[in-house]
């Protein structure tokens, strides 16, 4: 490759972001389409291009390069957080909780994480996973207290003695 051709990938890249990061995930898929062949994608850009997908509201096209990029960058938990996201809008939220745990043995005191497992352990139906989950993201990150009321993950178990102690402020034992 050359260097002017280099040079005008790594543009292209920092305008994809840009888009990325503007909300404007069309004009990222534009700008990516004109790299060419998404085949020889580097793995940055199959997880740029895997969250334009995310945004579009594409959930199914967009675990492709998700998947690539996750398993060429193995310790992103921004990939696996991704992917967790698509797969909880798809249905799948067992594959979804699988995608956070991988995660979370990367970045094991990630309280957003954390956060997320306790959401997608309640709406799996599992109780005590979910409150494991919250407990240690509150322990981690109180400030994820006051998302609780907000949040419709948790509806499943909002009316638990244990959960509605746990949102109290009081640790469980």
């Amino acid at each position: 490759m050359t260097a002017s051709n280099t040079m005008r990938r790594a543009k292209i890249r920092r305008e994809i972001e840009g888009y990325l990061e503007l909300g404007m995930p069309e004009q990222a898929q534009a700008a990516l389409a004109r790299l060419g062949d998404p085949t020889g994608f580097d793995p940055h850009l199959l997880y740029l291009w895997g969250e334009a997908l995310r945004a579009m509201e594409r959930y199914d096209e967009a675990l492709l390069p998700l998947g690539q990029a996750a398993d060429a960058m193995r310790d992103d938990v921004h990939v696996r957080l991704a992917m967790a996201w698509c797969y909880k809008r798809i249905g799948r939220i067992d594959r979804a909780i699988g995608a956070l745990e991988q995660a979370l043995a990367v970045e094991p005191g990630d309280a957003l994480l954390r956060y997320n497992l306790a959401c997608y352990w309640s709406l799996a139906g599992d109780l005590e996973q979910a409150l494991y989950y919250l407990s240690d993201a509150l322990a981690i990150e109180p400030r994820y207290l006051g998302m609780i009321d907000d949040e419709p993950d948790f509806d499943p178990i909002r009316s638990d003695p244990d959960f509605r102690t746990l949102c109290a402020g009081v640790e469980l034992a």
